[in-house]
């Protein structure tokens, strides 16, 4: 999820981060707390369960014998914990004890990863109801996180660890994403057992998480805050970010910012699962019936390293010009990455190595265009209300593709890939011309 999040992320403005809830004081500079290094950690260590029901969660469903709609269905459904995290924004914020919250949040999310690899003896409705609940934690640590290291860091010290914050993030994605896939694989091969191959990379997973967790109880230390003693009920929080929302709502222009961000995200929505579903089924069910080592190397090495150039890019662009002058070129990517799996129904690759190829230009294609998502999101936020921006961002891009992630899977039964890609391709530029529209009234 961090990719979202990097994506259209920047640190906010600094009058803005000098002051938190109850007179925080200003945030310490860098150096101290084990050389800073808890501020690389904090984000990569989310990023190993993060990755789990982002990405990981939809084999785990196919391997325990779901269908794909339901399965796309039921990983879509992961995102909603991301949707409603902001709802406990004024909550966390309030009540002050961030580091605190920190540890009982971490300490939760490796109780719930071990729950998860028990899951696996129960079926795939035990493994969905684990995943919910270490999505929802995750969801509940990245808000955390970021309000944490926003009252222990000067601004300019978050703008100088952002490129560094990313790199470690996407490290811990492509461990548990490339790494963990393959030792699944290799594992199933070596036991013949699907399930307990699954369990023994849960535990591996919650085995490295804890490790961050602890390094986190030594470094972590409490900011500084005017009354820590204040208590707010959760009601509170939602009714406070109910009064945002509804601000907002008033905002002119505001749901054509909503339909902007909506298309500019359908192709890539509709692609989400369905790349995966095409790399695993079998060819009897249109697939290019790929082993668990080869996802885990294409898609989640190779695709991951790629996503993460293309961000770095995008936002290498951006500083030097602007979201205004790129939104274009930036829109154009996004779309474009559903014509490389098209490509790839009419001429399946025939080894890795065009898999690799294939894998790196989709994603580079959609990391490079992603960023151009802050824009809407801005124009949804408004001037008034520039530092919600961090907290609509996540729910928003997250809430514009649950929907045609949820459907792809019913759609390629009911198309089969080569249709269902064609129909994403035919999609791109309908969508173009809609933001293109709303953009002109």
């Amino acid at each position: 999820m961090s990719s979202l999040r990097e994506a259209t992320n920047k640190p906010l403005p600094s009058s803005l981060q000098r002051r938190g809830s109850q007179g925080d004081s200003v945030p310490h500079s860098f150096g101290g707390d084990g050389g800073g290094f808890w501020f690389l950690t904090l984000f990569a260590a989310e990023e190993i369960p993060a990755a789990i029901v982002t990405y990981v969660a939809l084999l785990m469903l196919l391997q325990l014998s779901l269908a794909p709609a339901e399965a796309t269905l039921l990983s879509a459904l992961l995102f909603v914990p991301w949707v409603l995290k902001s709802f406990m924004r004024s909550w966390v914020k309030l009540v002050g004890h961030f580091r605190q919250i920190l540890h009982l949040i971490e300490a939760l999310l490796f109780i719930s990863l071990i729950l998860l690899a028990l899951a696996f003896k129960q079926g795939g409705a035990a493994v969905f109801f684990a995943l919910l609940l270490v999505s929802l934690l995750c969801a509940w640590h990245e808000l955390a996180a970021r309000m944490y290291y926003e009252r222990m860091l000067r601004p300019s010290f978050q703008r100088l660890l952002t490129a560094p914050k990313l790199a470690f993030s996407q490290i811990a994605v492509i461990f548990t994403y490339g790494a963990l896939i393959f030792l699944v694989g290799t594992l199933e091969v070596y036991f013949r057992q699907i399930r307990y191959s699954w369990s023994m990379g849960c535990y591996v997973a919650a085995g490295l998480f804890l490790l961050f967790a602890f390094h986190h109880l030594i470094w972590l230390r409490s900011p500084r805050v005017g009354d820590s003693r204040t208590r707010h009920s959760v009601g509170a929080s939602v009714k406070a970010e109910f009064r945002i929302i509804d601000r907002i709502r008033h905002q002119p222009g505001w749901w054509k910012a909503v339909l902007v961000l909506f298309l500019l995200l359908l192709p890539q929505g509709l692609m989400f699962h369905a790349r995966v579903l095409y790399l695993y089924l079998s060819h009897e069910q249109g697939g290019l019936q790929c082993t668990m080592q080869e996802i885990g190397f294409a898609q989640g090495t190779v695709g991951v390293i790629a996503f993460s150039i293309g961000i770095a890019l995008g936002r290498w662009l951006i500083n030097r010009y602007s979201l205004q002058i790129l939104f274009w070129p930036m829109a154009l990517s996004i779309v474009l990455s559903p014509f490389v799996y098209l490509g790839m129904t009419i001429r399946p690759p025939e080894n890795l190595m065009q898999l690799c190829f294939c894998t790196l230009t989709a994603q580079l294609l959609f990391g490079f265009g992603l960023s151009i998502c802050r824009l809407p999101v801005s124009a949804i936020s408004g001037a008034r209300y520039r530092n919600t921006i961090n907290m609509l961002q996540i729910p928003l891009v997250s809430a514009a593709m649950i929907v045609p992630m949820a459907l792809s899977g019913w759609l390629v039964a009911e198309l089969g890939f080569s249709t269902y890609f064609l129909v994403n391709v035919l999609c791109a530029p309908i969508c173009l011309l809609g933001v293109f529209l709303l953009r002109c009234v």
